[in-house]
């Protein structure tokens, strides 16, 4: 068994005042977040990461230990990110996340590059898709969180996560339907996809 401390230990010495503490828990999860705004936000994504652990400091002493420290992490950047795109759209807080799409929103190309066609096809077809179910989509896949977690973190109850899946996975086989050529390469990336998905995860980790 390792010796090294758990999240919540780290947590707990964090708010005694061990700021070794903090950044073992922060260099812990630094990749994992890097990687949730990595498809989302085209630029800003040291910023983004920045105020998403920023956040986490100020209000460690809220989170009181009820659910994994990973969830507190990764509500606070899904809130971050909602910020974000409603500072920069005309709509504000009525901007609509389960109708409105990273292209939308950000129409500049993702980053990552260099990778597979199927895994190119699968970033761009998530940021097609509205930004609610790409959230759901990649925290499922690359994180392998359960419907559970999804639902503290997102907000909503287990079934309506359950269904954003379920559509949005419909919606990102609709997409990938528009991107590549040809039924033969459709049907290949299709009957793979959970397999493309899920490499991405270490793909995403070393670019």
């Amino acid at each position: 068994m390792s010796d090294e401390p758990d999240d919540l230990e780290l947590l707990a010495r964090w708010r005694g005042g061990d700021a070794a503490s903090g950044n073992a828990l922060f260099d812990r999860y630094f990749v994992a977040v890097r990687r949730f705004f990595r498809n989302k936000v085209p630029g800003d994504v040291d910023d983004l990461i920045q105020k998403t652990f920023l956040a986490c400091v100020e209000g460690r002493d809220r989170f009181r230990g009820d659910a994994s420290f990973r969830r507190y992490l990764f509500g606070t950047a899904n809130n971050i990110l909602r910020v974000y795109y409603r500072k920069r759209s005309s709509l504000g807080d009525a901007l609509d996340f389960e109708a409105t799409a990273v292209v939308d929103l950000e129409p500049s190309p993702s980053q990552v590059a260099a990778l597979g066609d199927e895994q190119r096809v699968i970033l761009e077809a998530l940021r097609r898709i509205p930004l609610e179910y790409q959230v759901v989509l990649e925290l499922f896949y690359w994180e392998e969180l359960g419907v559970a977690e999804l639902a503290e973190i997102v907000g909503v109850p287990v079934g309506t996560i359950k269904t954003r899946l379920r559509r949005g996975r419909t919606l990102l086989e609709q997409q990938i339907g528009t991107l590549v050529d040809g039924p033969e390469r459709l049907h290949t990336t299709l009957s793979n996809l959970d397999d493309w998905a899920r490499a991405l995860r270490e793909r995403l980790q070393r670019t």
